[in-house]
């Protein structure tokens, strides 16, 4: 569905942003919070923890968090969470990249 306009009350709403951390030594490398984030702001890092794990590691695009807290519920260790940083207004920008975002036509757009 593509959105032609801004939405009436978008001054009423904002985007948040989050800011992800990471306690690496807490971290098993299960993957969850890297699978089931929505934005994709996480990834496999190539470097060990201590306990001989891959940590994940936020992308350097991770503007995109919008501080959902998935990652923190989702993660078995308590290993990650998130932190509200700023809140966004809501322009037209913003609207035309969650209508490509999550079309076909997007490059992360990955079938299930």
């Amino acid at each position: 569905m593509k959105f032609w306009r801004l939405p009436l009350d978008s001054d009423a709403h904002s985007i948040p942003r989050g800011a992800v951390h990471i306690v690496e030594n807490r971290c098993k490398g299960c993957g969850f919070c890297i699978e089931f984030c929505p934005n994709g702001c996480l990834k496999e890092s190539k470097r060990f923890n201590t306990k001989g794990y891959h940590p994940p590691e936020v992308l350097f695009e991770a503007e995109d968090c919008v501080d959902c807290g998935l990652c923190s519920l989702i993660c078995p260790e308590f290993a990650i969470y998130t932190e509200l940083k700023t809140a966004k207004k809501i322009t037209e920008s913003d609207i035309q990249k969650v209508t490509t975002r999550y079309s076909r036509k997007d490059k992360r757009f990955v079938k299930r």
